[in-house]
């Protein structure tokens, strides 16, 4: 007969080995229904983009004597789970690159909102790529943490002046389930 003690050892180091283990699967079960992935589609990369988002300082569309933070670009490494670059993302336009070389761009579908002080969740359709982004048919932009435009003030006294903001957010990568 196994004691308490050892079936307690023995079950916590069955949830630590799980717990290190990578999920096979994304789940997209707590995202909002704009942002899910059409179905059909099912996951065949996931990276954690790591970087900054650029804003500049420039007057209001229509409105020359108001002034506000306006997106710049993205620039950022996507890793593996486990910190291994496997490519960047940058723009404009918004464009995953692998490693290999092989560049993937898309178009916005939605966005829907994520924590405070965090850029949007994001559902993209990708457009016709070759190589290791080949096949890719949406892209995610999930888990987003900070990138939203500085607090600092924009005014005419400041204008083209450019701020640079961390973000991390996970990106998706669909591709159509055979």
């Amino acid at each position: 007969m196994i004691s308490r003690v050892a079936t307690s050892t023995l079950f916590i180091s069955l949830l630590a080995s799980c717990s290190s283990m990578s999920p096979s699967m994304y789940s997209q079960t707590d995202l909002p229904a704009a942002v899910q992935a059409p179905a059909g589609n099912k996951v065949a990369m996931e990276m954690v983009g790591v970087g900054t988002i650029t804003y500049k300082c420039s007057a209001k569309k229509d409105m020359s004597e108001q002034f506000e933070w306006v997106f710049v670009g993205p620039d950022a490494k996507l890793n593996d789970r486990n910190g291994k670059q496997l490519g960047k993302y940058y723009g404009p336009p918004a464009t995953w690159e692998s490693m290999d070389g092989s560049k993937l761009t898309g178009t916005q579908v939605a966005i829907a909102p994520a924590s405070a002080g965090s850029i949007p969740n994001q559902l993209v359709k990708a457009n016709p790529a070759s190589g290791a982004m080949g096949g890719v048919t949406y892209i995610q932009r999930v888990k987003t943490m900070g990138g939203v435009a500085p607090t600092t003030t924009c005014a005419a006294n400041n204008m083209g002046a450019e701020q640079v903001v961390k973000y991390q957010a996970d990106y998706i990568f669909y591709k159509t389930a055979i």
